[in-house]
């Protein structure tokens, strides 16, 4: 596994650090419950985008909304980590309510093995 330093001034990350402990708005465009359109496997927990961002896939910066397991359309939140990439440029936010407690990195790894594999990111934070 490469070592993460080496990743430390990726456009991704350094996109993404910008948001970190800030309140983010989220337009959710997988929610709970919903299949990835190509993958098939089921969202876990609400997935959507920052707008107005460009992250190095061309599309807008990602992130993992923990909050309620319901399907929502938008959410507004807390940016508590990043889920940093080792193998692509393509980091997620991590964002919880802004009144829930920050979850440690086991929660987090839990919430998103759905669709993160274990060994192929770090957890970011400030």
């Amino acid at each position: 596994m490469p070592d993460p330093v080496e990743f430390e001034d990726s456009e991704s990350l350094r996109l993404a650090r910008l948001f970190l402990g800030r309140t983010v708005d989220l337009v959710v465009d997988r929610p709970y419950g919903s299949r990835h359109p190509r993958c098939g496997f089921r969202y876990l927990l609400n997935y959507g985008y920052v707008p107005v961002t460009r992250a190095p896939d061309g599309e807008e910066l990602d992130g993992y909304y923990l909050g309620s397991p319901e399907p929502i359309s938008w959410a507004r939140g807390l940016c508590v980590g990043i889920i940093h990439r080792l193998y692509d440029d393509d980091d997620k936010l991590i964002v919880v309510p802004t009144s829930s407690p920050v979850p440690d990195d086991a929660a987090i790894a839990e919430a998103v093995a759905f669709q993160e594999t274990a060994g192929h990111y770090v957890i970011a934070r400030q």
